[in-house]
C-alpha cells in the first residue's frame, strides 16, 4: 500500500475539500485527509495504477494536482485558469473595468449610462467570473456537494441576464443592473484574495519549518592513495551512508551521525530552544540545525522525506488534516448550506415581489444580495484556521501534535501523570555506592553482563560506568516489565538484577535501588543516583496554579519515589508499579477525570496509549513516542505548560470563530432580505467575514496562553 500525498490548487473552502474527499472515497482509496487551507490531500493506494484516474478525476473537478504529471487530455480543462494563477490578479483585471460602472453612482455621465457602455465593460469581468465562479459551481453541483461559487455564480448571472433582456426590450433604464454583477464578482474576488492573504499568515509558523534552503555540504571522498579530499555538492544530492564536514557556523545539511569531533549545536528550528546542546562521538545530528562552534565529521543517516524534519512536517499536515469532534457540526450544516440559502433566496424573491410594491427589479437585487452575503466558507474556515495557527506555534516551539484530536481535549485536562526516571529526572545515573557478599570484580561481571541487555536508563548508567569488566556469556537472558533482568548460565545458575519487591524475603533492607540474586541469594546492592530535571519544580508549580492535580506513577521504590514527589512538589505517588499495574492504574484516573500522562520508558509506552492525551519526550524510547499523541521535541519538560495551554486557546479560538461564522449568517441573511444591504456590499462584506476569522485565528500566534 502507496501513502500518496499531494498539492492541490484551487480548494478554497470546507465544500471543496468535501468534494474532493467525496471523489476519492467514491474510488474506493482509504484514509482520505484533504485540508484546504495547506492544499494537502493524502489517502492510501492500495492500487498505484490508479494514480492516473485519480488525477484525472481531480483535474476535471476543477482543481490542479502540482508536482505531477498530468494526462495530455486533461490539461485542456485548466487551460483557462493559467492566465491568473491568482485571485490577486483577477481582482485587479476585474476592477479596471468595474471601477467606471461604480464611477457612475458618484459622477453621473450620460457615456456611462449607455448600456452598450455598459455591457461592453461588465462582459469581460462576467467572463472571467463566471469561467472561475461558474465552472467551479457546475462540477459542484455534478458532484452533488454545492459550493459557495454557485451562490456567487447564480447572483451574478441573475443580475447580469435581468440587464441583458431590459437592454434587448428597449428598457434599459429601468433594467439597468450590469454594475451590480460586475461588482459582485470582482468584490469577491477582493475578498478572495484578502482571505488568501490572511490564512497564508495562519501558516507561517509552519512554513518557516518547511523552508529547505539549498545549502552547500562539505562531502568527503578518498582519493587512489587514501587520501581525504573535500569537496562541495548541493545538500540535496547527498546519500544515506556519505560523510560530510561541518565547520563552525554552517547548517546541518541532512540528519547524521557524528563520528568525530564534537560541537555545539543549535536546535532551536525544531525545539524552540536558542541554547547550544552539546554533541559529542555517535550523538545524531538533525538537519537544518546549525553548529555554533565546533568541527565534526558526520555519517549521512537519513535524506529527503525520511529526515526527522520532514516527519515532523509530515505529522503535522495530517494533524491539521483531520478534523476534531467540533468541526463535525459545522460540517454537516455546510452539506446543506447552499441549498438552505437559495431557498431563503428565492421566497426573498417572490416574497417582496408579490407582498411588496417595490417590484421586480428591487426584490430581485434583495434576493441576489441574500446569496452573495451568504458564507458557507466561514463555517469551513473556522477550525482548521485555529488549527493552523495552533499547530504552527506548537511546533515552532518544539512541541509536535500527532492529530488536532489531542489540541481539543487538552481543554479539559484536570490531572497530569509524570513518571519518574527520564521524565521527571535528568535519566543521566551514577554508581554512588554498592555492597556485595562476593569479590567485587565478579560481582560488577555479573551486573553489567545482565544489565547490558536492558532498555532502561539506570541499565545503560551501569554498563557504562563498569564497562572494562569482563562479562559473562548467558546462555539466556531476559528482560522481566517492571521487574528487572533474568540471566541463567551454562551452569543453570539463575541471576537476577531487581528491585526490592523482588527481595523482599531475603532482606528488609528496602532503601537500594537494584538487588543482585544467585538462584534465590542475595549478592548484592547498588545505589544510583540520579538528578530531578532542573525545569521540573517551575513546571508543576505552574500546572498548580492552573488548578491541574499532579501524580507521580513509577515502578522505583516508595522511599524514592515519595522523596523525588517531595522535592518536585507532586501531589499523589504510585510506586512500585509494573507495566500492567500503570496500565490500571491510568484507566482508573481517567474514569476520575481527564488525564494527561507524560512518560518516557518502553514501561510507559501502554499507560500512554490508555491515558486522555498521551505526552512523550523527543529522547524517550521508540515505542515511547510511536504510543504518545504528544511529543516534546525539547529534551524536557520545559513546554509542557505550553502545550496544555495551546491546547486549551486553540479550541477556545475555534469556538469564537464558530460563533463569528453562525453569528454572521444569522444576521446578515436577513438584513440582505429586507433591503438593507445591496449585492455589491454583501459580496465584500461576505470576503471580510473569513478574513476576520483568520485574523482572530493569527491572535493565537501572540496570545499569552500560559
Amino acid at each position: 500500500m502507496e501513502n500518496v500525498s499531494w498539492k492541490v490548487e484551487g480548494m478554497s473552502c470546507t465544500n471543496c475539500a468535501l468534494t474532493i474527499h467525496k471523489y476519492l472515497e467514491e474510488k474506493g482509496v482509504d484514509n482520505v485527509k484533504v485540508n484546504f487551507i495547506g492544499g494537502e490531500v493524502n489517502f492510501d493506494l492500495n492500487d498505484t495504477t490508479k494514480k492516473t484516474i485519480l488525477l484525472k478525476g481531480i483535474e476535471s473537478l476543477g482543481y490542479h494536482v502540482k508536482n505531477e504529471t498530468i494526462p495530455a487530455e486533461s490539461k485542456a480543462t485548466t487551460r483557462w485558469n493559467l492566465r491568473f494563477t491568482n485571485h490577486g490578479q483577477r481582482f485587479l483585471f476585474c476592477a479596471v473595468f468595474t471601477l467606471p460602472l461604480m464611477l457612475d453612482m458618484f459622477v453621473h455621465s450620460h457615456f456611462l449610462m449607455n448600456p452598450y457602455v455598459q455591457l461592453a465593460l461588465t462582459l469581460p469581468v462576467y467572463w472571467v467570473g463566471i469561467k472561475f465562479f461558474g465552472k467551479s459551481a457546475i462540477k459542484s453541483l455534478r458532484n452533488g456537494i454545492p459550493n459557495m461559487n454557485v451562490l456567487i455564480a447564480l447572483g451574478a448571472t441573475a443580475a447580469f441576464i435581468y440587464s441583458l433582456y431590459g437592454m434587448l426590450i428597449g428598457r434599459a433604464a429601468d433594467f439597468m443592473f450590469f454594475e451590480t454583477t460586475a461588482a459582485i464578482i470582482t468584490l469577491v474576488f477582493l475578498g478572495n484574495w484578502l482571505e488568501d492573504k490572511s490564512v497564508e499568515t495562519t501558516q507561517k509558523a509552519i512554513r518557516s519549518l518547511a523552508v529547505t534552503q539549498k545549502i552547500k555540504a562539505n562531502m568527503i571522498a578518498f582519493d587512489d592513495q587514501h587520501q581525504e579530499q573535500i569537496f562541495q555538492v548541493e545538500s540535496e544530492s547527498l546519500r544515506v551512508g556519505d560523510l560530510i564536514l561541518i565547520n563552525s557556523g554552517e547548517s546541518v545539511p541532512m540528519d547524521c551521525k557524528i563520528l568525530w569531533g564534537e560541537a555545539k549545536v543549535n536546535e532551536s528550528l525544531l525545539t524552540g530552544e536558542s541554547i547550544p546542546v552539546q554533541k559529542t562521538m555517535k550523538d545524531l545530528l538533525i538537519g537544518g540545525s546549525t553548529l555554533e562552534s565546533g568541527t565534526v565529521k558526520a555519517q549521512v543517516t537519513a535524506v529527503g522525506k525520511d529526515t526527522v524534519l520532514s516527519n515532523i512536517l509530515n505529522l503535522v499536515k495530517q494533524a491539521q488534516a483531520e478534523k476534531p469532534p467540533v468541526q463535525q457540526l459545522a460540517d454537516k450544516i455546510s452539506a446543506i448550506f447552499v441549498p438552505t440559502v437559495i431557498s431563503i433566496a428565492v421566497l426573498t424573491l417572490t416574497g417582496n415581489y408579490f407582498f411588496t410594491n417595490i417590484g421586480f427589479g428591487n426584490s430581485l437585487l434583495r434576493g441576489i444580495a441574500v446569496l452573495v452575503i451568504s458564507c458557507p466558507c466561514a463555517m469551513g474556515l473556522a477550525t482548521p484556521a485555529a488549527i493552523a495557527v495552533g499547530l504552527g506555534r506548537a511546533a515552532k516551539n518544539g512541541i509536535l501534535f500527532k492529530n488536532a484530536r489531542s489540541l481539543e481535549v487538552f481543554k479539559d485536562i484536570k490531572q497530569v501523570v509524570f513518571d519518574k526516571t527520564g521524565t521527571l529526572t535528568t535519566g543521566h545515573f551514577s554508581i554512588t555506592k554498592f555492597e556485595t557478599t562476593i569479590d567485587t570484580d565478579t560481582f560488577q561481571s555479573i551486573v553489567a553482563s545482565l544489565e547490558k541487555y536492558a532498555a532502561h536508563p539506570i541499565a545503560k548508567a551501569i554498563v557504562k560506568e563498569w564497562k572494562p569488566v569482563v562479562l559473562i556469556h548467558f546462555s539466556s537472558v531476559e528482560e522481566i516489565k517492571g521487574l528487572g533482568m533474568k540471566g541463567i548460565d551454562k551452569a543453570g545458575n539463575v541471576y537476577m538484577a531487581t528491585a526490592y519487591k523482588q527481595v523482599s524475603g531475603l532482606t528488609t533492607d528496602n532503601a537500594h535501588n537494584v538487588y543482585i540474586t544467585k538462584n534465590n541469594e542475595l549478592l548484592g546492592w547498588l545505589d544510583i543516583e540520579d538528578t530531578i530535571r532542573p525545569e521540573a519544580v517551575q513546571v508543576i508549580q505552574q500546572l498548580h496554579q492552573k488548578n491541574i492535580k499532579t501524580i507521580l506513577l513509577s515502578g522505583d521504590s516508595k522511599a524514592n519515589c515519595e522523596k523525588m514527589a517531595k522535592v518536585a512538589g507532586i501531589d499523589t505517588v504510585f510506586s512500585e508499579q509494573t507495566p500492567e499495574q500503570k496500565l490500571q492504574t491510568i484507566a482508573r484516573l481517567t474514569t476520575q477525570a481527564p488525564t494527561a500522562m507524560i512518560g518516557d520508558g518502553i514501561n510507559d509506552a501502554p499507560a500512554l496509549a490508555k491515558a486522555t492525551v498521551g505526552i512523550s519526550l523527543s529522547d524517550a524510547s521508540h515505542i515511547a513516542m510511536q504510543s504518545a499523541q504528544v511529543v516534546l521535541m525539547n529534551h524536557g519538560l520545559t513546554h509542557l505548560p505550553l502545550a496544555l495551554g495551546l491546547g486549551k486557546h486553540t479550541y477556545q479560538t475555534i469556538r469564537e470563530n464558530l460563533f463569528w461564522a453562525f453569528f454572521y449568517n444569522i444576521i446578515a441573511i436577513p438584513i440582505a432580505a429586507f433591503g438593507y444591504l445591496n449585492p455589491a456590499l454583501g459580496a465584500l462584506a461576505m470576503g471580510l467575514s473569513d478574513v476576520v476569522l483568520a485574523i482572530n485565528s493569527v491572535r493565537l500566534n501572540y496570545k499569552k496562553v500560559v
